[in-house]
């Protein structure tokens, strides 16, 4: 069980990369909550039943990390980086100016509807297992990514009075999204779209 278990926690590490990102908004952070929530798990890797949701109580040490360093500093980074940044390769000066505005709203947005939104939009976690890994009710969790993708929607397309270069812009970042497979799920389980 050691092995496959250490081999599990190096194919997730990815995935608790971008969630501890998410919720440090902090590239340095993000790294320790990662490292300390590796180092939980190998400490409690007993206590992890083969044949249940490995991915889901991975996902739930770190959140619990998350929680309890937060208890204790009471305080968290701005944003430097941004999940969006994770996306973003050489691209044009518009391209650049569409995932801009897509990592602006992003981080407008409220921390529990954030976590929610990468995990099933950017990693393809299933509702079931967002819910289980943070310790909520399914339909709380599809409450949540709905209400992110309806404010970041809201806040990428403007009111009525959006200007056509904003407009284009979010066009152009669905355009990108789909271009690299986010949309249509390449390399990725049960894919959600934006």
């Amino acid at each position: 069980m050691t092995s496959n278990f250490h081999d599990q926690v190096v194919t997730i590490l990815p995935r608790l990369r971008v969630q501890a990102l998410a919720l440090t908004r902090n590239r340095t952070m993000a790294e320790d909550l990662v490292q300390d929530a590796v180092c939980n798990a190998l400490a409690a890797q007993e206590s992890f039943i083969p044949g249940t949701n490995f991915s889901a109580w991975m996902h739930r040490i770190l959140r619990n990390r998350f929680i309890s360093d937060l208890r204790k500093r009471r305080e968290t980074t701005d944003i430097e980086d941004v999940p969006a940044a994770a996306l973003a390769t050489a691209a044009s000066h518009e391209d650049r100016l569409a995932l801009k505005d897509l990592a602006e709203a992003l981080d407008r947005l409220p921390e529990d509807q954030r976590e929610a939104l990468i995990m099933v939009v950017i990693h393809g976690m299933s509702y079931e297992a967002l819910a289980e890994a943070t310790g909520c009710a399914v339909g709380t969790a599809k409450s949540r990514v709905f209400r992110a993708r309806r404010q970041l929607e809201a806040w990428m397309t403007g009111d009525s009075h959006a200007s056509a270069a904003l407009q284009a812009r979010v066009a152009r970042v669905k355009g990108i999204l789909a271009e690299r497979g986010i949309a249509a799920g390449q390399g990725m389980a049960e894919p959600r779209p934006l």
